[in-house]
C-alpha cells in the first residue's frame, strides 16, 4: 500500500438513503451514525429515508453529509486503511479536520449545524447562483466572470478545465452566453446560494466569532490541507480559525490541494461520503495516482481488501 489521503465529500453530493448501509457492515460507522443522532436528533433517519429535496436544504445537507464522510472514514480506518494526510471539499473540509482530531466529534457536530444555519441565512439575505463552466481554463474563466459583472467571481478551481462561478443570477446568466461564446459550457448548479464568494461574508464573520466564543480548534494530528491556502493547516489555533471561516466566503483551491498532496508523496487518494465527485476530480488533475470513491459498505470492502493487500 503506497501514501493514502482521504478526501472529505462536500455539499452537493448528498443522495436519499446515504451511508445507512455502513451501520450493519461497520461498528466505527454505527457508532458514528449514533453519536450524530445525540448531538442532532434525526440525522440518521434523514441520511435513510428523507427526499432529494430535503436533503439539498442547507441546514440539512451540512451535518448528513458530515455524518456519512465520518462513518465511511472510520470504516476505512476500522479495517486497517490509515491516512497520511486528508483534504476536504468546502463543508468536507469540517470533516476532515474532525477526523484529523482538530474537533471532537462532537464539537465538529456542533460546528457545522453552526455553519450550515449562517451560510442558509447568508444565501436568503444575498440570493445568488453558481455556474460549473467546463472546457475552459481557469484564466479564461476569471476573464469570462469578470466581464460578466461586478458580483460575479471563479469560486472552485475543481480541475484544469473546470472551474465554478458564483455570483449575481443576472451576472450568471450573462456568464452563460459568454461562455458558450468561447466554445466552454456553464452548466446551472442546484444550490441555495452563491457560496465561496463574498455573498458569504456575514456567515464567515459568524464563524469567526463562534470559534472565538469557546470552539477553536486544536492541532490536527495529521496534516490538512486547506481550501483556501492549499497549504496544510498550521499548529497556531487562531491561524487555523481564520483558515476555517474565511473559507466560506473564499475560493476552493482544489487544483492547489490535490498537488500539494501528490507532493507529500500520496498516491492513492480516497474520497469518502457521498458520491464520486472528487475521485472524478483526481482523475482529471493528476496523471500517476490512483481514485477510488469509498460511500457504501461494499466499496469499504473492496478498497481495504485491495489497499491492504497491495501493502504486503
Amino acid at each position: 500500500m503506497g501514501k493514502v489521503a482521504f478526501l472529505f465529500a462536500g455539499q452537493g453530493a448528498q443522495h436519499p438513503a446515504m451511508g445507512v448501509d455502513l451501520i450493519d457492515a461497520s461498528p466505527a460507522a454505527a457508532d458514528m451514525f449514533a453519536q450524530a443522532d445525540s448531538y442532532r436528533p434525526g440525522t440518521t433517519d434523514q441520511c435513510r429515508s428523507a427526499s432529494k429535496e430535503e436533503l439539498s436544504q442547507t441546514i440539512n445537507t451540512q451535518p448528513c453529509v458530515l455524518a456519512h464522510d465520518l462513518a465511511a472514514a472510520r470504516a476505512l480506518g476500522e479495517r486497517g486503511i490509515v491516512p497520511v494526510a486528508v483534504a476536504g471539499f468546502s463543508l468536507g473540509e469540517v470533516a476532515a479536520l474532525t477526523f484529523a482530531g482538530a474537533f471532537g466529534t462532537r464539537e465538529g457536530f456542533e460546528l457545522v449545524c453552526h455553519r450550515a444555519e449562517l451560510m442558509d441565512t447568508a444565501a436568503k439575505t444575498h440570493p445568488g447562483a453558481m455556474r460549473a463552466v467546463v472546457k475552459l481554463e481557469a484564466p479564461e474563466v476569471e476573464r469570462l466572470a469578470k466581464e460578466a459583472g461586478a458580483e460575479c467571481w471563479p469560486v472552485n478551481y475543481n480541475s484544469p478545465k473546470q472551474t465554478v462561478v458564483a455570483g449575481s443570477p443576472e451576472a450568471c446568466e450573462k456568464l452563460d452566453g459568454l461562455v458558450k461564446t468561447a466554445g466552454g459550457r456553464a452548466m446551472k448548479l442546484a444550490v441555495s446560494g452563491a457560496f465561496h464568494s463574498p455573498y458569504m461574508a456575514d456567515a464567515a464573520q459568524g464563524l469567526a466569532e463562534y470559534m472565538a466564543g469557546g470552539h477553536m480548534p486544536k492541532t490536527p494530528l495529521i496534516p490538512v490541507v486547506a481550501n483556501m491556502t492549499a497549504e496544510e493547516y498550521p499548529a497556531d489555533s487562531d491561524a487555523s480559525a481564520e483558515l476555517l471561516s474565511g473559507q466560506v466566503c473564499h475560493p476552493v483551491q482544489w487544483v492547489r490541494t490535490l498537488e500539494h498532496l501528490r507532493a507529500l508523496g500520496v498516491d492513492t487518494f480516497v474520497e469518502v461520503g457521498p458520491g464520486k465527485t472528487l475521485t472524478g476530480l483526481v482523475k482529471r488533475t493528476l496523471s500517476d495516482v490512483a481514485a477510488l470513491n469509498c460511500e457504501t459498505a461494499e466499496q469499504v470492502d473492496a478498497i481495504a481488501s485491495e489497499l491492504l493487500k497491495a501493502g504486503e
